[in-house]
């Protein structure tokens, strides 16, 4: 049964993570065109930045900085008078208050916590490679139609809303569509941030002998399980890969790109 909770575990993940790295993305590329040059600065060094780490060095570092980042905010409000030092050597102490989650917390609030991390990490990491398509995207956009817009009166916010945005979804589904699919390999990562996903239970499951199932060896079936997770990750990226070709049917209809006039041309 806990092998079929991981299946929807992932899932989950990427249900929420989607979105979630969507909304980084366009909050990222909004603020690297923007006429603001601190913003400005900030979009594009959280694109630089995130983009130019390895996803697997990120995602145990932010982990780890976040964990500690809330237990050190918990710990100076609910402590004031701890007098220890909270960095001793190589351990980080705070007081058994701080702790996040509390270790007499149930295990599903364990589990919601390491799960609310994972999310957080997918999405910020995904989100900066969304930034970047998103960015290109808006770049993408014929300018004759923003200069129309501004013929017409309309305000910058204006031209951005109806105009920019609605128009670079096109141009940008591409590349989202190959973040999606990348985004759906990298679910493995979840065993990285402590996440029993289905990797983890398909190498305890069908390991000849693990520390959960010493009392029930079997021959080594792994073959088998990876298998079963090889079909499943085909299988839902080949859906994904039609739901992406009908959003894009929809995108380019009556578009003035290679796909909207080969559309007109067929009609």
């Amino acid at each position: 049964m806990a092998l079929y909770w991981s299946v929807l575990t992932v899932l989950g993940l990427l249900a929420i993570t989607g979105p979630a790295a969507l909304a980084f993305g366009f909050g990222g590329a909004s603020a690297a065109r923007s006429r603001i040059a601190p913003l400005r600065w900030l979009g594009k060094t959280y694109i630089a930045l995130v983009r130019g780490v390895p996803d697997i060095v990120f995602f145990l570092f932010f982990v780890i900085a976040l964990d500690q980042g809330i237990e050190y905010l918990r710990h100076k409000l609910l402590c004031p008078e701890w007098d220890q030092p909270i960095r001793q050597g190589n351990d980080f102490i705070v007081c058994q208050a701080a702790k996040m989650p509390l270790g007499t917390s149930p295990q599903w609030v364990h589990e919601t916590y390491g799960f609310a991390l994972a999310v957080l990490t997918f999405a910020i990491v995904f989100g900066a490679f969304a930034a970047n398509v998103l960015f290109g995207a808006m770049r993408a956009v014929p300018r004759a139609q923003l200069e129309t817009a501004e013929a017409y009166g309309m305000t910058h916010r204006q031209i951005f809303r109806r105009v920019l945005v609605p128009q670079m979804w096109v141009y940008a589904l591409p590349g989202l569509g190959n973040l999606w699919m990348v985004l759906i390999k990298a679910t493995p990562l979840l065993f990285l941030l402590g996440v029993e996903d289905i990797v983890y239970w398909a190498r305890e499951l069908g390991g000849s002998k693990t520390p959960r199932f010493t009392d029930y060896p079997h021959p080594d079936w792994r073959l088998w399980y990876f298998l079963a997770l090889l079909v499943f990750y085909l299988i839902f990226t080949r859906i994904s890969e039609m739901v992406i070709a009908r959003l894009m049917h929809k995108l380019t209809l009556g578009q003035a790109t290679t796909g909207g006039e080969a559309q007109r041309k067929a009609t």
